[in-house]
């Protein structure tokens, strides 16, 4: 016996003979004209872009935003007895800024490798 209903016999013909997937694809692609339709509808109620020379300038004299140009020089660490550790609170910033500009010498870096990736240097002075 078949316990299908005449209905769903109907059904499952059209699904089989390609007609039901035909329809179904065209009701992805009008979902798909649709969104692209109102995409374009808010696109346009959106103010328009600035034009160039509407844009902000950048003062001629100054250089890059955060950028600063100074030298810099190492504070002194300070000593202890040995008993007493100094925790980070107690320390300086780290450098402090330098009239002039350091040496030759101490620009290089001293012969040491930075042993980059794939430089095949070990990075330790190899």
């Amino acid at each position: 016996m078949n316990s299908l209903s005449a209905a769903q016999t109907m059904a499952a013909g059209v699904w089989q003979s390609g007609l039901g997937q035909l329809l179904g694809g065209l009701v992805i692609v009008a979902v798909l004209i649709t969104a692209v339709w109102l995409g374009f509808r808010v696109r346009d109620r959106e103010s328009a872009a600035p034009k160039p020379d509407e844009q902000p300038h950048r003062p001629e004299d100054a250089g890059l935003p955060g950028e600063s140009s100074e030298y810099r020089r190492p504070s002194e660490m300070p000593q202890t007895d040995g008993e007493h550790r100094l925790m980070p609170y107690q320390l300086k910033d780290g450098s402090e800024p330098s009239p002039e500009p350091p040496t030759e010498e101490k620009r290089k870096w001293g012969g040491i490798s930075s042993g980059g990736f794939g430089s095949g240097g070990t990075g330790h002075g190899d």
